[in-house]
């Protein structure tokens, strides 16, 4: 996979990976990591290359620079003003955050900075989000005369309609103990803490069994978007499957000999 660079040559996303952990950091931070079309592109050629990758249990989307992410790239928007462009920008970036949802590894947004438009589309999607204590949310497009339509389809999903539709209509921040407490983010810490915690909780999840991660990941969406009969049929399908696992088997077989398990990924 060759790396979409920025004119410095530098690559816009730059991937680390550490203990079974892929850091995916947005490296535009001259222009707050604005989701250009090359930054899209390059984030869901990362996020393929890691969705068969049995090595990656964890991705941790990061930041560099002042911002986490600003959303769009309004100049180029702006460069490209013809309605083919817009479609094409806007479905490309529908399609990254449905590839954060289907790849099998949890993502987790560390959010240090403001993240604002699509980049609070960006924290919303991830499945899991540790921002710092002066992290601030907006979705922020209606101050410039644009409703954040693409931002709202994940912001309405993980937060009170009234309060999301609040953050849309008027563009105001958030401050992240109120992301918190909407439900955008799952943990708050000092900003000298923001990379223990991160850590701590992809260690948690990188000692679990991967094939329940990612079946449980996989019916955890499917169920979101169906009705509560069929939601209780695909989870009945999907727990009768996991049993059939060979780490449930070592799982339930550790628990009752009260040892810990050895997991294998099948």
């Amino acid at each position: 996979m060759s790396a979409v660079l920025n004119q410095d040559d530098s690559p816009m996303v730059v991937r680390e990976n550490r203990d079974g952990v892929a850091y995916l950091t947005l490296n535009r931070p001259g222009q707050f990591n604005a989701l250009s079309e090359a930054m899209l592109n390059a984030l869901i050629a990362e996020l393929d290359a890691i969705a068969v990758d049995p090595a990656v249990r964890v991705v941790v989307l990061a930041g560099e620079g002042k911002a986490f992410c600003a959303g769009h790239d309004l100049k180029e928007m702006r460069g490209n003003h013809t309605i083919e462009f817009q479609q094409a920008l806007f479905r490309l970036c529908g399609k990254l955050m449905c590839k954060i949802i289907a790849i099998p590894q949890p993502v987790i947004a560390r959010v240090h900075s403001i993240a604002t438009a699509a980049g609070c589309q960006l924290v919303s999607m991830c499945d899991l989000a540790v921002a710092a204590e002066g992290a601030r949310f907006a979705v922020s497009g209606i101050n410039v005369g644009l409703f954040c339509a693409t931002p709202s389809v994940g912001l309405s999903r993980n937060v009170g309609r009234k309060a999301a539709f609040e953050m849309l209509v008027t563009g105001d921040f958030i401050d992240a103990a109120e992301a918190q407490r909407r439900g955008l983010v799952n943990r708050v810490v000092p900003l000298e803490q923001l990379d223990d915690e991160v850590a701590k909780l992809a260690a948690s999840i990188c000692a679990k069994s991967s094939a329940a991660i990612s079946m449980g990941k996989q019916l955890f969406y499917q169920q979101l978007e169906m009705g509560i009969e069929a939601a209780y049929q695909s989870a009945a399908e999907t727990m009768a499957c996991n049993m059939m696992t060979e780490d449930a088997a070592e799982g339930i077989d550790a628990f009752i000999a009260k040892r810990k398990p050895v997991w294998k990924g099948r």
